[in-house]
């Protein structure tokens, strides 16, 4: 018990790194998202079928596979090594966040879709009685809707994001998994190392859920 509790100091120094890494890929995919989301529903010509590709890519491969070639992917292409990106996609963060937001967006996409879908015609046609194009009734009510509808399922995929995040720490990023890493390296205690990064986790899944069923309370009750 006493050397778990030694190395709760070390551990936590990469706690900062997986919430900020986990809360900008949600940011960044759920705007993703629900532009993807928009291109399906209108059914823009290119940009549809952008998307569809997309989304097949990022739900039929593992993440760890596309987090490995979105850091080490353009470091073989003298394109990219040259251009003014290169700074941000030779960064271990961004590149990790880039994947999980991708990641997210291909799922949330599908999930947000789904509800659109099942939205009831009668609400389509209220909105067209109010004079309403596709483009405002889908933007302006169904939408939000929607996503009120899909919220449930939605906290089910900030809660595997914030778990997909451990999978940084395979390009040396140095988050709560980067450190426990390190620390099991040094002390060779791998039992008690990844129990204690796991307890970590385990607390912040259970934060996540709590938030996420404050949230639905809220949508919920603000849509009746």
């Amino acid at each position: 018990m006493d050397a778990a509790l030694s190395y709760l100091p070390e551990l936590l120094k990469g706690l900062g790194t997986t919430l900020e890494l986990t809360f900008a890929s949600l940011l960044l995919g759920c705007t993703l998202a629900l532009l993807f989301t928009l291109v399906l529903t209108l059914r823009i010509r290119v940009l549809n079928s952008l998307v569809r590709l997309q989304i097949l890519l990022f739900t039929g491969t593992p993440l760890l596979v596309q987090i490995f070639l979105i850091y080490y992917g353009p470091a073989q292409f003298d394109l990219f090594k040259n251009s003014r990106l290169w700074p941000l996609l030779s960064e271990p963060w961004f590149c990790a966040m880039l994947a999980l937001a991708l990641n997210s967006a291909a799922y949330s996409t599908q999930l947000f879709k789904g509800a659109i879908d099942n939205v009831a015609p009668g609400e389509w046609e209220a909105c067209y009685a109010l004079g309403m194009t596709k483009a405002q009734s889908l933007r302006n009510v169904i939408l939000p809707h929607a996503v009120r509808r899909a919220l449930p399922a939605y906290g089910n995929e900030m809660i595997l994001i914030m778990k997909g995040s451990s999978l940084a720490s395979t390009i040396t990023l140095m988050d709560l998994m980067g450190y426990a890493s390190r620390l099991n390296a040094r002390t060779y205690d791998t039992l008690t190392v990844f129990t204690m990064a796991g307890v970590i986790y385990l607390v912040l899944t259970g934060i996540m859920t709590l938030l996420v069923r404050l949230l639905e309370r809220k949508a919920l009750a603000f849509s009746r």
